[in-house]
């Protein structure tokens, strides 16, 4: 038999069991009065029981890795609030001035107005001791507890009946109390009648310190203050810490190398922010952006970020506004965590921000703060394309010689003149929305010290939805530069990115563009092919012309007049022109007889009258 497996001891009764195996054994009592023990039962698993049990731990082990996984794969935080958040700074837009003012006696005028809320701390710090000479006016409608540290040059001025108070080591003399306006514009108007002018006026919510750097706190521009909304961080005279107006948190699995960062930012329910703006200066960023109702989010600068939204975002480069791509109406962090890791298809984020503002609007920078130049460190190649504009989605040109747009042209290859060239502007989609790019005008600009700029005509070529989803393609001929001399050009479009029907300004895409004259063949002069009707005809013409020519001398020597048997050598002789003979010159008789004369003049005669009796 094979033994029993380890037994499973209960100090209980027990209901017998199909599936457990029972052994009884009775216990010897140790004396004759002892009562009869009680049975000991010791029950054994069944080898089916062992393997179901087997299945169960399986099925378990199986569902806690699964668990595991679960949780790694969708990471979440829980945010804290803190100030100090790495990735994005809160910018809120507050009413204030800044001005180039400087009294008569060199000191400058500040105002601060603050704003203190029940939940926060109403504790504030003055660290003035490397201020400018300056008259700082106090303002506030709550109650707050100043600590100041001042120099001899700074004195503070604060309401009668306002509740701060401020308390310092040293020169107490220099905080004064005076009736003077609360309100914002009046106050301003007080100022100017007793100091002359305003230098700046500050908004600051929950306010724990204000530091002087020592800097000059004058701005180049006008000297009147104009109260309108601002931005506090611009003003570098002073750094400013606020009580936390935010939370914030990172999951401790951070993004693998080269994955794109998700940012995540979250304006509760109870908020009445619906403007927000927003900067992105890092690269390949995605955002996920969650806000009550009504909320706008305005991209500034939106080409390298892809995002998404329960709001309405709006592109003021290309005027176009993009409806909510998700809805979402939880704003608990975690709902709204696993929503943007769920849109954007990604096991993890980079930052969550959850944001409580306590005004309409505000200002939102994405940038790392230890890095805030952040900029693309590509290696220089040789880029064909460029677009003016860098606020709007980047443009790519590329130039092809066949309709099929399977060879792109190489930037430095030169294209001739005479050769149709087809073109294809394509574009990346913004925040993961296709845009339509329509081509309005190209034209093109020589390179040199006389630059000429003609206008290109272009027809649209058709292009599938299927084949080139964000791009459009055309063709133009180059025909007109053939009268030019100059071969190096920019090519350039202006074009439009549309969505839904309605278009805004995309910008301009450029490239260079190298051309060439068509190479003119010298005319081949003809050839002539003789055969045989061709020679005889040849060789007949050169007889008869050679006839002619015999007849026409044989005339022209009938017409002179000499006989044909007349001597040559002595018609040579007497006629003028002809010097050289090659007969011998014979004596003439100067004193001729008058017979002589009479006959030869008779037989002259005759011969001129008759010549053809005489040669008879």
């Amino acid at each position: 038999m094979q033994p029993l497996p380890r037994p499973v001891d209960y100090k209980a009764n027990f209901i017998q069991e199909s599936h457990l195996l029972k052994k009884v054994s009775a216990a010897t009592p140790s004396d004759k009065g002892a009562s009869t023990p009680l049975p000991e039962i010791r029950l054994y698993p069944t080898p089916e029981t062992l393997t179901e049990m087997k299945g169960y731990m399986m099925r378990f082990a199986l569902l806690l890795c699964i668990s595991i996984a679960a949780s790694a794969s969708s990471q979440t935080c829980d945010p804290k609030e803190d100030n100090d958040n790495p990735w994005v700074h809160v910018h809120e837009t507050l009413i204030g001035c800044w001005t180039n003012f400087v009294g008569a006696d060199r000191a400058e005028v500040h105002i601060l107005n603050l704003n203190f809320s029940t939940t926060t701390g109403k504790v504030f710090n003055l660290e003035m001791t490397n201020a400018k000479p300056m008259n700082l006016i106090l303002t506030s409608a709550d109650t707050g507890y100043g600590l100041h540290n001042l120099n001899a040059e700074v004195h503070i001025y604060i309401h009668n009946l306002s509740t701060i108070a401020l308390h310092g080591n040293q020169h107490h003399n220099n905080v004064h109390r005076q009736d003077f306006p609360t309100q914002d514009e009046e106050l301003v108007k007080w100022a100017v009648q007793k100091f002359g002018g305003v230098t700046s006026f500050t908004t600051i919510r929950h306010l724990k310190s204000v530091t002087w750097t020592g800097a000059q706190g004058t701005k180049p521009g006008s000297s009147n203050c104009v109260l309108k909304k601002e931005d506090t961080s611009e003003k570098h005279f002073m750094v400013i810490e606020t009580a936390p107006s935010f939370k914030s948190c990172s999951p401790q699995a951070q993004n693998p190398s080269g994955e794109v960062g998700l940012h995540i930012i979250n304006i509760p329910e109870s908020s009445s922010i619906r403007n927000v703006s927003v900067r992105v200066d890092t690269t390949e960023t995605s955002v996920f952006l969650r806000g009550p109702e009504g909320t706008t989010w305005t991209f500034l600068n939106p080409q390298h970020t892809k995002f998404g939204s329960n709001n309405d975002i709006l592109l003021p480069a290309m005027k176009l506004r993009i409806p909510p791509s998700v809805t979402l109406r939880s704003d608990i962090a975690v709902d709204v965590q696993r929503k943007a890791l769920d849109y954007f298809k990604v096991t993890t984020f980079t930052s969550y921000t959850e944001i409580k503002p306590e005004d309409s609007m505000i200002f939102l920078v994405l940038q790392k703060k230890d890095n805030p130049a952040v900029a693309a460190t590509t290696p220089e190649t040789v880029n064909p394309i460029t677009t003016n504009s860098p606020h709007q989605m980047p443009l790519l040109m590329q130039l092809y010689t066949s309709p099929d747009y399977r060879s792109p042209l190489d930037p430095n290859t030169k294209v001739q003149s005479d050769k149709r060239i087809y073109a294809e502007i394509s574009g990346h989609t913004l925040g993961g929305i296709v845009l339509t790019i329509k081509v309005i005008s190209c034209f093109v600009r020589s390179k040199g010290s006389c630059p000429v700029v003609k206008e290109l005509p272009f027809i649209s070529e058709a292009c599938s939805l299927n084949s080139c989803p964000n791009s459009t393609r055309l063709s133009f001929s180059l025909d007109q530069l053939q009268e030019l001399t100059s071969t190096t050009w920019d090519l350039e479009c202006s074009v439009k990115l549309c969505y839904s029907e309605k278009c805004g300004d995309g910008g301009r895409v450029k490239r260079n563009l190298e051309v060439t004259q068509p190479c003119l063949q010298p005319p081949t002069p003809p050839c002539f092919d003789f055969g045989l009707p061709g020679v005889l005809g040849i060789a007949f013409g050169g007889f008869l012309i050679g006839v002619l020519l015999i007849g026409a001398l044989w005339f022209i020597k009938i017409k002179t007049g000499y006989p044909t048997g007349l001597d040559m050598s002595s018609t040579a002789a007497s006629l003028p022109g002809c010097p050289c003979s090659g007969a011998k010159r014979q004596p003439v008789s100067t004193n001729p007889s008058p017979s002589e004369n009479s006959s030869a003049n008779a037989s002259i005669g005759s011969t001129q009258s008759t010549p053809t009796s005489s040669m008879a």
